[in-house]
């Protein structure tokens, strides 16, 4: 999997073939959606019209909440199937950890994975109790974990459990919904490097080796978040930025949440 991809959230089906065919353009390789998003059938169109291989684009989708529990996740995930156009997929998630169903849920994943539905299985917005709580009555990791993450929520204990026991971070909301360019540390390396704080955030993610999927449904936009590779970050303004941590959410907390 890529470290670097494109998110899709609040995409209709027309925004979601422009960003597609702007970030395969660009280079990027990852495309992250959900069924929640409404928009699996137009990134299935995206792929189908695409310049790109499908063998070289790796594709995530999600389980929503109204959809948890085994039987119902299984029909959830063939809806998804069918609106992507695909016959495997490359990644699936547990959307929110919803107490009561995201045990059954995680079953159907593992059943899928077993079945070569998909290559790949995962979670998103797990805290650490709740992956132990799969730890103890599963055999299969998650290869992944898609968390919010950015420079005011770093969650540095979640992160050093997902690195102990093998699971890949990926960071959603990785620019804060656009309020990276008010913290003043980012504004003073913007200009240190001659980048964008867009692109210093996004740097910082990959030189942690954190997986972002920023999203962007503008063509320059995601021309811009994809040049990343040509300057990197001195350790001493790592360690700036991890000074940073304010544990300040933008989006729900996984431990409390009704949804």
């Amino acid at each position: 999997m890529p470290l670097l991809g494109l998110g899709v959230y609040q995409m209709d089906d027309e925004q979601v073939q422009v960003a597609i065919d702007a970030a395969l353009e660009n280079g990027y390789r990852l495309i992250d959606t959900a069924s929640f998003y409404g928009n699996e059938f137009g990134v299935g169109k995206a792929l189908q019209s695409a310049k790109v291989d499908r063998s070289e684009i790796f594709v995530t989708t999600k389980v929503w909440n109204a959809d948890q529990g085994y039987d119902q996740t299984l029909k959830a995930f063939e809806v998804s199937m069918d609106n992507l156009g695909l016959d495997v997929l490359d990644l699936y998630l547990v959307h929110w950890p919803v107490a009561g169903k995201y045990m059954d849920t995680w079953r159907a994943l593992e059943q899928l994975y077993k079945d070569g539905r998909v290559r790949a299985v995962g979670v998103s917005n797990f805290l650490v109790n709740q992956l132990e709580d799969l730890a103890n009555h599963s055999d299969l990791v998650p290869v992944l974990n898609q968390i919010e993450f950015h420079p005011h929520l770093q969650q540095p204990a979640l992160l050093d459990y997902c690195a102990e026991h093998q699971i890949q971070v990926q960071a959603w909301s990785p620019l804060m919904q656009g309020q990276v360019f008010d913290v003043p540390l980012l504004q003073e390396l913007a200009v240190k490097y001659g980048k964008s704080e867009v692109q210093i955030v996004l740097r910082w993610n990959l030189q942690r080796g954190i997986s972002t999927i920023p999203k962007s449904a503008k063509p320059h936009r995601i021309a811009d978040n994809g040049n990343l590779y040509d300057f990197s970050l001195s350790s001493e303004d790592m360690e700036r930025l991890a000074g940073i941590d304010q544990a300040k959410r933008i989006g729900p907390d996984p431990a409390d949440f009704d949804f």
